[in-house]
């Protein structure tokens, strides 16, 4: 099989169940549910990471945050790392990067990694700011609403733009065109038409119960931010606008799936849509996401495969996580690894959507009390957020989630563990546990978790260093110490 040419949109934040193709009745993504229709959904895909930067770090690499200590938005993936796009790149492949984030790539990296990288459209604005004074409670709940005039050009419209003029190129295949966009990530706001599009009275009931038995960053985040101020009428008017923009980010997904049609490479190119996390958008009373938040609507990936040797409208029922991408490409693209990483490649889904390549997925996020001091600082909305992450480490602390087909199991370092019964109980809202802490059904999911960490808490590099490395003898004055990971001359 020719190697097929490689588009991965990749919104940020999205919920699964806020597609069209992912049940949602509501929600207008015709291009989205196209491309579902066109090759496959997966059901059962899982984010590895709660955040947007390990989160992508693990697509790139195939390794669980904890591998590497990729825990943190400012710990990125440095020149000696392995990544996806440097093996597409080594392999042949004419690479470009649609936009330009700062949460993956440690300095140079981008370059190394790319032929092609940033903008070829200006941003004009990335978004129009607090419409309510600090303190307000639409203030703390990220909303800002309406954005004045239309099709602003923002980050993803700049990126979106980006990539159609680097497409309408007519690069020389085979190629790998990645397109990481900001929404519908908030502050929740949207131009027109978008922002007209959905009617707050016709949003889907978010889950309004406060749970029993979940972590206690729930209500200490909805203290914090005061979330219980907002009344029903303003719950709906925040899910409309996320709603919008969703269906602008499928307006460029159309764009950009048209330029393939208009260059004849449609046919030949594999497309995969995903996110790297979601959003509470309500539910439990809060917004937005949280380190050690590992609740359902914030880990389940929208996660959609359509193109060469993909079956069309097939539905994959089989667990799968972000770390499964890395080797689904190399496979694709007929490229051996040259790291250890613990992904599947889901090339066998493509042909029997009942495939199963795992029987269970894991994700993982927070801290510990140790790493207190390696907390970022956030300003602005996002200011007490921040703070209580520092106020309070404990509720921020180290979580570790195994979900099967029957539970939800969530070992927490610093608080009472977490069960749920996922069939009669889909949304996790109610903790086993809380009722009856010797429940059976925890005890082989512990055991299973701490499989998984024994079998995926480091990796060893396959380029040996020599045992005994020629020195010189003696005093090194010459040598100083310039970066405190590194000696250099």
């Amino acid at each position: 099989m020719t190697r097929p040419n490689i588009l991965i949109f990749q919104p940020d934040q999205l919920r699964a169940d806020c597609l069209g193709c992912f049940g949602n009745p509501t929600i207008q993504t015709p291009h989205i549910d196209a491309l579902a229709e066109r090759g496959l959904r997966f059901n059962n895909a899982w984010a590895n990471h709660p955040v947007c930067g390990p989160s992508r770090v693990s697509l790139m690499t195939g390794w669980y945050p904890h591998v590497r200590g990729h825990r943190t938005l400012t710990h990125l993936l440095e020149p000696e790392d392995p990544n996806l796009l440097m093996y597409l790149k080594n392999a042949g492949y004419q690479v470009a990067w649609a936009g330009a984030r700062g949460d993956v790539f440690a300095p140079g990296v981008t370059e190394a990694s790319t032929h092609f990288c940033g903008f070829t459209t200006r941003i004009e604005k990335m978004s129009m700011g607090p419409t309510y004074p600090e303190g307000h409670k639409l203030y703390d709940a990220f909303y800002h609403g309406k954005r004045p005039g239309e099709t602003w050009i923002d980050f993803d419209e700049a990126a979106t733009q980006t990539a159609i003029d680097w497409l309408t190129n007519e690069p020389d295949g085979p190629w790998c065109l990645w397109l990481p966009l900001m929404f519908p990530h908030l502050p929740f706001e949207v131009e027109e038409p978008w922002y007209s599009q959905y009617k707050p009275a016709d949003m889907p009931e978010r889950i309004k119960t406060k749970g029993n038995g979940k972590p206690a960053f729930h209500e200490a985040l909805r203290g914090k931010s005061g979330t219980d101020r907002l009344d029903e009428t303003e719950w709906q008017e925040i899910q409309s606008v996320y709603y919008g923009m969703i269906s602008r980010l499928d307006w460029q997904l159309g764009r950009v799936v048209e330029t393939l049609k208009a260059i004849d490479q449609f046919d030949n190119t594999l497309i995969l849509f995903f996110t790297d996390h979601g959003e509470y958008l309500g539910d439990f009373g809060l917004v937005e996401k949280w380190p050690a938040g590992l609740d359902r609507c914030l880990l389940q990936n929208p996660l959609i495969i359509a193109g060469p040797g993909v079956s069309a409208g097939g539905v994959a029922e089989t667990f799968t996580e972000m770390i499964d991408i890395l080797p689904t490409l190399l496979d694709v693209a007929d490229i051996q690894a040259n790291h250890t990483h613990f992904g599947h490649s889901l090339r066998p889904v493509f042909k029997d959507p009942q495939h199963a390549i795992r029987q269970a997925a894991f994700s993982e996020g927070g801290f510990s009390r140790e790493e207190q001091h390696l907390f970022e600082t956030p300003t602005g909305e996002y200011a007490k957020k921040g703070a209580l992450q520092r106020e309070q480490p404990d509720v921020v602390g180290k979580a570790y989630c195994v979900r099967t087909s029957e539970h939800t199991y969530v070992y927490r370092l610093y608080e009472r563990d977490e069960l749920y019964e996922r069939v009669t109980d889909p949304y996790e809202t109610n903790n086993l546990l809380a009722e009856n802490p010797d429940h059976s059904a925890a005890v082989p999911l512990k055991s299973m978790l701490l499989d998984w960490l024994a079998a995926t808490t480091d990796v060893i590099p396959w380029e040996a260093h020599p045992r005994f490395p020629r020195i010189p003898h003696g005093q090194h004055e010459q040598f100083a110490v310039k970066d405190s990971r590194r000696y250099e001359p």
